[in-house]
């Protein structure tokens, strides 16, 4: 993989938001669920399609601060519009486990 600057690095905006609302994505071609997130009140509620379904239930999700990269751009999928991309790592069986903080912030801090 090539070296990226830190100006490349700067590039990607990955912000901290809550989950608010989770709903089954029933027409992804893998097993996902559609997310809504909170980024406070400069970037608002955004959503995300997320194949995290193997570690979590709507019940685990709502109310979970995660981390996303909120400045790609939309992306359809089947009838959804995906607007944020929310990070996590793949497990020893390649199943997804979120980036999450280890306490609270406020919603919508940015990476460093």
């Amino acid at each position: 993989m090539s070296e990226v600057t830190f100006d490349d690095f700067m590039k990607v905006d990955i912000r901290v938001g809550t989950i608010t609302d989770v709903q089954p994505f029933e027409k992804a071609r893998k097993p996902a669920w559609k997310l809504w997130v909170d980024f406070g009140k400069d970037i608002g509620v955004k959503k995300s399609s997320a194949q995290i379904t193997v570690h979590y239930t709507p019940d685990d999700l709502v109310g979970r601060q995660v981390a996303a990269v909120v400045n790609f751009p939309p992306r359809q999928i089947a009838d959804f519009m995906s607007e944020v991309l929310v990070l996590g790592f793949s497990d020893a069986e390649g199943a997804i486990v979120l980036i999450e903080p280890e306490r609270a912030v406020p919603n919508g801090e940015r990476m460093h």
